[in-house]
């Protein structure tokens, strides 16, 4: 592999800069924002009034733990633009994602924060290896998801050449990146894999092509696949972090140099790590979930988001910023499978609507070859249902999950008492994956 470390001279002042100032600039900025919401978010205003804060009482960085949380919820509570700090009118973009219920959370951006997104996106790529005058494979996916376009304008700011090719045709995939002889790639991790097969069925080697590096996100993946892509393609693989309600794709990266976890873009995020039982402030180095507060943002202020992603909190190497440890659990319930985020709830919502099978479901969750795979076990609503009604009501709960959700699943319908019943908690998801 190339040594694709970026020249001190190319990195922002502020990536090396000492953790006092770090620490000044962001307490400076977490006065501004927490402000900033207070001031125009009704929601905020209510929630510190109800706990007793002001604004006024931040006068350090530990007094952050004296406010409210924010939760997914409350976006969905405050759809479509409940959340929004100024006139919608100042808004220029709006992405969404869709949750458990039918409502999607929508974050918006202004101007300031469409070029904040794009700045803390290259700062990504130079990260890991990315120069300007490259070109970038871009197969995240374009629409309302953050992904596609939030690489697309980082990777214009850096000043790359990008090809925005999004998700699927996986054929045509292949023939771009041998025609168009791209440096880097943009892919969730596990899609990356189907690339993999591609190449391998078109008889071409894929340590030939023109990859240096790949920056891989938007589902966890293991150091275990790190190795297995990098040594496929004879490249650097390396992990990239964001979410929709705090930004995007952008809020972390590793650096190529060391690859030990993730630096956070601490001059717009401010990162905390809190038992996710009883919300308390957690010591760098201990594990724990992931709460952010954005320090920039004007469109759509986040004061203490709860992200449910279970990490720790590392001192900076390659950058002066701390890294958080790679994400591969979180402290809820989701499933990311395949790129696509799941709820059991939403499997719920689609057994529950064939009459011939009754309300009890479990997910296992396994590994066919290199790729994450689901199984749905339900059970038949009456033992009259001969073999044919039991392969229809299969068929039709995995077309109705395709449909629904956008994830292929197998689905095994057994006769009553087959799925495991609750003992206080249903145990929803088995994952029989192997570890590491």
């Amino acid at each position: 592999m190339k040594d694709l470390t970026p020249s001190r001279e190319s990195l922002e002042p502020i990536e090396i800069a000492s953790i006092d100032e770090i620490r000044e600039l962001q307490l400076e900025r977490m006065k501004w924002s927490v402000r900033h919401a207070y001031e125009n978010v009704p929601m905020y205003r209510q929630r510190f009034d109800e706990k007793g804060v002001h604004p006024d009482d931040l006068k350090s960085l530990d007094d952050l733990s004296k406010f409210p949380f924010t939760y997914k919820d409350d976006l969905r509570e405050n759809y479509p633009f409940g959340l929004f700090a100024v006139p919608r009118e100042q808004i220029v973009r709006l992405h969404a994602s869709s949750g458990t219920t039918g409502k999607p959370t929508v974050v918006g951006y202004t101007q300031n924060d469409i070029d904040m997104w794009a700045s803390m996106v290259a700062r990504c790529l130079r990260a890991s290896g990315t120069k300007p005058g490259d070109i970038l494979h871009n197969a995240y996916g374009y629409g309302l998801f953050t992904g596609g376009l939030g690489a697309h304008y980082g990777a214009e700011k850096l000043g790359c050449t990008v090809v925005p090719i999004s998700g699927g045709m996986t054929e045509r995939q292949v023939m771009l990146i041998q025609d168009f002889k791209p440096s880097t790639i943009m892919v969730t991790p596990s899609y990356m894999l189907n690339i993999l097969e591609q190449f391998n069925k078109a008889g071409i080697d894929p340590r030939d092509c023109s990859l240096d590096v790949g920056i891989f996100g938007a589902e966890p993946w293991t150091n275990s696949m790190r190795e297995e892509i990098e040594a496929a393609f004879d490249m650097h693989a390396v992990d990239i972090y964001g979410l929709s309600e705090i930004l995007g794709p952008g809020v972390a990266n590793e650096c190529v140099e060391t690859k030990d976890d993730l630096h956070i873009w601490e001059d717009n995020f401010y990162p905390e790590i809190i038992d996710p039982e009883t919300g308390e402030v957690l010591p760098d180095g201990e594990m724990g979930e992931l709460v952010f507060t954005t320090l920039t943002k004007e469109g759509l202020p986040i004061v203490r988001y709860r992200t449910r992603d279970l990490t720790r909190l590392l001192p900076g190497t390659a950058r002066s910023m701390r890294r958080m440890e790679k994400v591969t659990g979180r402290s809820d319930d989701m499933i990311i499978l395949r790129g696509v985020n799941v709820f059991p709830t939403q499997i719920e919502e689609q057994v529950l609507t064939i009459s011939n099978l009754a309300p009890y479901f479990q997910i296992e969750l396994t590994k066919n070859g290199n790729m994450d795979a689901m199984k749905v076990l339900v059970e038949a609503s009456s033992s009259a249902l001969n073999n044919d009604e039991k392969e229809i009501c299969s068929q039709t709960l995995s077309k109705k999950i395709k449909d629904t959700i956008g994830i292929s699943v197998s689905v095994v319908v057994g006769e009553a008492g087959n799925v495991e019943r609750s003992q206080g908690k249903a145990r929803r998801v088995v994952d029989l994956r192997p570890k590491g």
